[in-house]
């Protein structure tokens, strides 16, 4: 069982100091999240602000959520839907022609339960260019989805998945080729 009392964030974990991550959250509440849903330019400035690596006319709603914009790169041309969350404790790489659906939740990081000071931990998410991620999928820490590869809606993925698949389920597997 954990003992929360011996629980530490580990040195540099956020990736910035303190200062900054209160900062980003901050210009989060007050100028990326009550921006006009068509002012996609202004929330790719204020994410390459704070160091995140956002490629060409990428489509973010000003409802996703971003937990360290340092640790976000997202490739041209892709889209990033209402409501998704972006729990960024370690990297996020969002590839090209990519679209991550409504609701859809990136978690990067968790606990190890075994250890009694419940430590924390990150491992980076990659997911490949011209996937989709449908509705509500959730990816767990250390997931590589494989380019062209489509996640149906409800899916959680806690393995990677290959390249060029349609991939369904809890656990999410590949139930066909991507035509």
């Amino acid at each position: 069982m954990q003992d929360l009392s011996l629980y530490k964030t580990p040195k540099n974990f956020r990736g910035k100091s303190k200062f900054t991550v209160q900062l980003w959250w901050l210009v989060y509440a007050l100028f990326f999240k009550t921006s006009p849903q068509i002012f996609y330019g202004w929330r790719r400035f204020l994410l390459r602000v704070f160091g995140a690596e956002i490629g060409k006319r990428v489509v973010i709603r000003p409802t996703v959520e971003i937990t360290y914009p340092w640790k976000l790169i997202v490739g041209d041309y892709s889209w990033i839907g209402d409501n998704v969350i972006l729990y960024s404790l370690g990297e996020i790489e969002i590839g090209k022609n990519t679209v991550v659906s409504q609701k859809s939740y990136l978690c990067t990081g968790s606990h190890k339960y075994r250890n009694k000071d419940f430590a924390i931990f990150s491992e980076k998410i990659t997911i490949g260019n011209s996937c989709w991620l449908a509705t509500d999928v959730f990816v767990a820490p250390g997931v590589i989805i494989g380019k062209n590869t489509i996640v149906g809606a409800r899916s959680s993925v806690f393995n990677s998945l290959p390249e060029n698949k349609i991939c369904i389920g809890n656990p999410a597997k590949p139930i066909r080729d991507r035509d």
